[in-house]
């Protein structure tokens, strides 16, 4: 989880208002724009200038899904949230549900430690932070191996950014008793765990997904690993549970990896079935409307109560009723329903006069023979076992997913769950453009000055307008402006009628840039300042704690 780029992490009221129904209305609620018309390319690239022009685009190409779907579960959302700067997730539903019943849930995210900590990292800070004080279990790393072998980076340069970065994690309210820190080069379950996965993985998938080729050197293939095994290793200390990783949407690669690698490594796969063929996801939903459909007419109405019981329903007769059906609008919009209603079709007529049954099946994907064992000792009620799998009839999809993680643990497996995520916006230089660490003026450390940090706000580029007069004519362009994201991501704080009045002052003119700037300014040298002596508070907890920031590691470094 690189977290060298000052825009992101490594892995709102509402907050709404009209923009949340009308994409082209303007904001009122001191939220942030929703780019929902392309601007640029979408490039996700995990040690590169993150790029993401069209956050939208993030839905449709990689399968990210919009915050505002889960954000109403979520129990007291984090200002980040409540504002739309946290835009986009991947199964953060299973995380808001485990917070919402006081079940146990985790999170974590890593720093590589390439530079002085900035106010990009504080969202991902302030992300652990909340999500700890919600009652997760959370884990910071610094990503030292990844920064020694991706960025040529020294040990003794490491070890001096790593302990600024645990720094300001805890002066801004980490608690190191209710969670854990550690170093990746430390860690030898992770390290462990990598082995593991990386049994999993093969090149081929990395050059398609990093672009990796013969001239990447093989410490910087092993860093990815270690970091997939750093994602999943909250579910090692305890047990599997819901775990969200705070990122920025160019460390998704990362996510979606991992997620990936996290599936491979069960014992067992779970899937629902029919009949005695296999079905992919969308020939599933397809016959799963034909049994529907045909169940319930045989069972006057009611298709539930014929789930788990023989019926008359056959395959030819499925076939021959979906061959006529047409799915809704919005289905044949999502995938390639045509492709696969004509598969489903010929496994239906192939299976003939096979009777159709709503059943859950467990494929030995991974397990000791044991383990398999067990596992059709634990299928209670009508059960069907076969080489290499096992069809359960009195089980829910979700039942069974618990028995094959209970049995897998038993028999040492990991029962790994797929990691969740939440992604959030990356902030605007203060210059315009990208921030940019090499652009000092762009950038505000949490290590500047304070009055430097003042100075820098002072001289940002805003969204106003030419003059005064246009300005109070026109109104200013706080969705375009870099000190009004300020307010927005973290001068305001938990303060939403800050960031509605500023924002409602800019957009009807009521508000000039002089004024509006001056007042971030002084904020921001209070921020900084008030932080710099969190932080030298923190020196003595951070010398208690176990974690060795002084390493004797040898080593010139990776890639340069």
């Amino acid at each position: 989880m690189d977290e060298d780029t000052p825009e992101g992490a490594t892995p709102p009221g509402d907050g709404r208002g009209d923009a949340a129904t009308d994409p082209a209305a303007p904001r009122t609620d001191g939220g942030t724009e929703r780019a929902d018309e392309p601007t640029e390319d979408v490039a996700l690239d995990p040690w590169g200038s993150a790029s993401v022009g069209d956050y939208a685009d993030l839905f449709a190409e990689f399968g990210i899904e919009a915050f505002d779907e889960v954000d109403d579960d979520v129990p007291d959302p984090h200002y980040l949230m409540r504002r739309g700067v946290i835009f986009g997730h991947r199964e953060y539903d299973a995380v808001a549900e485990a917070m919402a019943n006081d079940e146990p849930f985790a999170a974590l995210s890593g720093f590589m430690p390439t530079g002085d900590p900035h106010i990009g990292h504080k969202l991902v800070f302030d992300e652990l932070i909340w999500h700890q004080r919600q009652g997760g279990d959370v884990f910071g790393l610094i990503a030292d191996l990844e920064a020694h072998a991706a960025r040529g980076m020294s040990w003794d340069e490491i070890d001096e950014h790593a302990r600024s970065y645990l720094l300001s994690l805890l002066a801004l309210g980490f608690d190191p008793e209710d969670g854990e820190l550690y170093r990746q080069s430390d860690n030898r379950a992770v390290q462990d765990l990598g082995f593991e996965l990386g049994a999993k993985a093969n090149f081929s998938e990395f050059e398609a997904i990093y672009g990796f080729d013969g001239e990447t050197n093989v410490s910087h293939m092993q860093s990815v690993i270690t970091q997939t095994a750093d994602i999943l290793y909250p579910q090692l200390v305890d047990e599997p549970k819901p775990t969200v990783i705070p990122v920025g949407p160019d460390q998704d690669p990362h996510v979606r990896l991992t997620r990936d690698l996290a599936t491979r490594v069960r014992y067992f796969k779970v899937t629902e079935a029919f009949a005695s063929f296999e079905l992919d996801d969308d020939e599933r939903r397809l016959v799963r409307a034909a049994y529907d459909a045909l169940a319930a007419r045989d069972g006057d109405g009611d298709a539930e109560e014929t789930d788990t019981a023989e019926t008359d329903v056959r395959c030819e007769d499925a076939a021959e009723w979906l061959a006529d059906y047409e799915p809704p609008e919005s289905d044949r919009e999502s995938v390639d329903l045509a492709a696969a209603k004509a598969t489903a079709l010929d496994k239906l007529r192939a299976g003939g006069k096979e009777p159709l049954r709503p059943r859950v099946r467990f494929f030995d994907r991974n397990a000791t023979d044991e383990a398999f064992e067990a596992l059709i000792e634990a299928v209670e009620g009508e059960k069907r076992v076969f080489e290499g799998h096992v069809d359960a009839f009195d089980l829910t999809r979700g039942e069974a997913e618990s028995v094959a993680r209970e049995v897998e643990i038993d028999h040492d497996g990991f029962g790994f769950r797929q990691p969740s995520s939440i992604y959030h916006r990356f902030m605007t230089g203060l210059t315009g453009g990208k921030m940019s660490s090499s652009i000092p003026a762009s950038h505000i450390s949490l290590l500047d000055d304070p009055e430097d940090g003042y100075d820098k706000v002072k001289a940002a580029t805003t969204g106003g307008r030419d003059t005064a007069e246009e300005q109070r004519e026109l109104g200013g362009e706080a969705d375009e402006c870099p000190v009004y994201e300020l307010y927005a991501y973290l001068l305001a704080g938990d303060d939403d009628e800050l960031t509605k009045e500023v924002y409602a002052e800019c957009v009807n003119g009521e508000r000039l840039c002089g004024g509006c700037k001056e007042q971030a300014a002084e904020l921001m040298r209070e921020f900084l300042e008030d932080h710099q002596e969190k932080r030298a508070e923190a020196e003595a907890l951070l010398d208690d704690l176990d974690i060795d920031l002084d390493s004797d590691r040898r080593g010139t470094g990776g890639e340069h």
